[in-house]
């Protein structure tokens, strides 16, 4: 059995948690020392081998994903890792890994989102087991039963008994909530997004009902080929699964929420006895009802207050009420149009090398803690509008200033002014961090020149 897992998207309804740098999946929620993605990872190994498992990302997301797969101290082939050289939708996300898979033969293929939760996992792995036979003749969609008509999610509607599901008779589109009440009384369910197939049966569907997806993949030299060649955005839902006579929807009660609104995220998180959900820190008084996030050690007061969200970032705070967090991604529609860097940057960034947390910004100088992890380096880099002083609090660096290197060691400091080529490097068997302070009149990441990097970035 082969896993993929699809990590490329942003959550724009979920802002200002998730950001275009750094979204939902790779968050850490409420009091988890997991992300999405990497619950996501270890349900993948209840399956398969890590070496059976792909997971499709973009360029952005990469070495996060590589990072986040080596905090959970596993063994991973980066090859593994496929990179979408555009978004173009599920179905050319799943044809990649299919592709991928494909070079060792056929087999059975299970596609997980990475961002969703399921509570039951040992339930769901034995569902997803006892499924397989059916994958020779059928392309398999796992439905959820719906506990009230949502109408942020797809329906399907199921036929006549097969195996331990039924055939699909048709798919449904978000609906208006009398739409989705009828749907309930009749039986549908929750479309989650979650399939299972043999990878020759998905190709063979592929080539009858897209045959430019089917092309793109086929007669192509790589990815980033088959991508270039892929003219619009398509899902495997519109491309495949609503047009073959051969899908099955077998039913999971498995603790599913696909978290895509804060709304979800208050229908999941533990409750004090008045139903507020939120951090334990955290102080509510005369308050029912409602869901407080925050992070940063920031603990939120809330009195007197009912049915609100609150969503308090270092950088941005959001208060909306509930049942109206869907409109949240207008909000990032408006912040985009002003250019405004929060809807893609998050004061936590994730880089090849380690992260940054930025502590303190303002118009001419910003506070960031570094981290370095064993034996990485930054890229050999200059900056033409700012110059740095690094303090070392942990660990010992190895900095490099216009071909000099020098050992900087924890309690010690070093300047580099702008337009010097520079080099951060941890030389030692433990995290390196330290406190960078930069100065000027531009601080934006795009100011950065390399001369050389170990990740292939320009």
């Amino acid at each position: 059995m082969k896993i993929i897992i699809l990590a490329g998207g942003s959550g724009t309804r979920l802002w200002p948690l998730s950001r275009d740098r750094y979204p939902k999946q790779f968050i850490k929620l409420q009091d988890k020392k997991e992300s999405l993605f990497q619950e996501s990872f270890k349900r993948s190994l209840l399956l398969a081998d890590g070496k059976d498992i792909y997971v499709v990302t973009n360029k952005k997301y990469k070495f996060l994903v590589m990072g986040e797969i080596n905090e959970l101290d596993y063994e991973y082939d980066e090859n593994n890792i496929l990179v979408e050289s555009e978004a173009k939708g599920t179905l050319p996300a799943i044809y990649a890994g299919i592709s991928e898979i494909q070079k060792n033969g056929d087999d059975t293929v299970v596609v997980f989102p990475s961002d969703h939760i399921i509570i039951n996992n040992r339930a769901f792995v034995d569902l997803i087991k006892n499924s397989e036979i059916q994958t020779d003749d059928s392309l398999i969609t796992f439905g959820i039963k719906p506990d009230g008509p949502n109408t942020g999610y797809g329906y399907i509607s199921p036929g006549v008994v097969k195996g331990n599901g039924y055939t699909v008779t048709s798919f449904k589109e978000k609906p208006t909530r009398e739409k989705a009440t009828q749907y309930i009384e009749k039986g549908y369910y929750w479309n989650a997004g979650i399939f299972m197939f043999n990878s020759k049966l998905f190709v063979e569907e592929a080539k009858k009902y897209v045959p430019e997806i089917y092309q793109a993949f086929q007669f192509s030299k790589d990815l980033n080929e088959s991508f270039s060649k892929i003219k619009t955005n398509i899902s495997i839902d519109y491309g495949i699964m609503e047009k073959s006579k051969k899908v099955v929807v077998v039913p999971a009660d498995c603790g599913w929420n696909d978290l895509g609104s804060f709304d979800s995220f208050y229908n999941v998180f533990d409750k004090d006895e008045n139903n507020n959900a939120t951090r334990k820190e955290n102080i509510l008084i005369d308050s029912v009802n409602n869901l407080v996030l925050s992070n940063n050690g920031k603990i939120v007061a809330a009195v007197g207050v009912n049915d609100l969200i609150i969503i308090d970032n270092r950088d941005a705070l959001l208060v909306c009420k509930k049942n109206q967090s869907q409109k949240v991604k207008d909000v990032v529609e408006i912040l985009k149009k002003r250019k405004d860097k929060r809807t893609e940057y998050h004061v936590y960034d994730y880089r090849p090398w380690g992260h940054y947390r930025i502590l303190e910004e303002r118009e001419q100088f910003k506070i960031k803690r570094i981290t370095v992890n064993q034996d990485k380096k930054l890229s050999y880099q200059l900056h033409h509008h700012r110059s740095e002083h690094w303090i070392v609090v942990r660990g010992m660096a190895r900095v490099t200033i216009d071909e000099e290197v020098q050992f900087v060691r924890a309690g010690e400091s070093i300047d580099i002014k702008a337009g010097q080529k520079h080099q951060l490097e941890n030389p030692g068997k433990i995290p390196l961090e330290i406190i960078e302070i930069q100065m000027g009149a531009y601080l934006e990441e795009d100011d950065i020149v390399r001369f050389g990097d170990d990740y292939g970035r320009e």
